[in-house]
């Protein structure tokens, strides 16, 4: 299918100017996306100083920072400011709350220097074009369609109609049509968003992936999950990887060897 009529997504999020805001300057966000590779890197530790000694280690081999719930609501917003100047934060708190609150969230992820924050596609289009209109041109919304910790028979239970994919494709819609420039769905969704709605260099939707596992890992809670070469070969912007690399015994070489192995998908 031909892709939705939507404006091409800048390679990353433009640096902002000063403002009454940021008296001492803005925060960095001179590295523009996907950096050297596909890699988003999962901090969702609550120990900070631990999540920012992985961060360093492995910075020449990811491309985004995501700060999950865990990490934010341990360390605050300073962990985003204190990664920001290394590569684009992904904010991954999941807002689903009334537009009103979700648009005041996001100028102030905006303000901190987060580039990515998630909401979720079930909050409605009025709750996504508020954080679209409130995320400024520094800050890309991101749909959570369904969690990958969620399968068929789950959704049944809170009430979602038909497979899971169905339920993806039409929250996508919904979220797409409020505004928002990138979607988080399982990998195994990809392949069909990406044939409904385009490429991202032609003006589809961006596409960021979790439940994505290295061979040997286990799937831990995730129900829907790929291995990192597949999602990126269906049309995955963005591969969000955490315990593989986090928990490796050398990160760096954990995330050097994925790196290498997506850059000849």
């Amino acid at each position: 299918m031909t892709a939705v009529g939507r404006t091409p997504r800048p390679a990353g999020p433009p640096s902002r100017a000063d403002s009454p805001d940021h008296p001492e300057g803005p925060p960095s966000r001179a590295r523009e996306w996907p950096g050297p590779g596909r890699i988003c890197l999962a901090l969702d530790g609550t120990d900070t100083e631990a999540s920012l000694a992985v961060a360093a280690a492995t910075e020449a081999h990811v491309g985004v920072f995501k700060v999950g719930l865990s990490a934010f609501v341990s360390a605050g917003p300073e962990l985003i400011t204190r990664l920001a100047p290394r590569r684009p934060v992904f904010a991954d708190l999941k807002a689903h709350d009334i537009p009103d609150q979700v648009g005041h969230a996001a100028a102030a992820l905006s303000r901190i220097g987060a580039s990515y924050m998630t909401v979720h596609a079930a909050g409605g289009r009025a709750m996504i074009a508020a954080a679209v209109g409130a995320a400024g041109l520094d800050l890309k919304i991101l749909a959570v369609t369904v969690l990958t910790s969620l399968d068929a028979k789950e959704l049944e239970r809170v009430g979602m109609t038909g497979s899971p994919l169905e339920a993806v494709v039409r929250l996508a819609e919904t979220a797409l049509q409020a505004g928002a420039p990138g979607l988080v769905c399982s990998p195994l969704e990809v392949g069909a968003l990406r044939e409904r709605f385009g490429p991202s260099d032609g003006g589809g939707p961006l596409l960021v992936v979790p439940g994505i596992r290295v061979q040997g890992a286990p799937a831990g809670d995730q129900r829907r999950t790929l291995g990192p070469r597949e999602a990126v070969a269906l049309g995955a912007d963005l591969i969000v990887v955490g315990r593989p690399i986090t928990a490796a015994p050398d990160p760096a070489a954990a995330a050097r060897t994925l790196a290498a192995e997506l850059a000849v998908v």
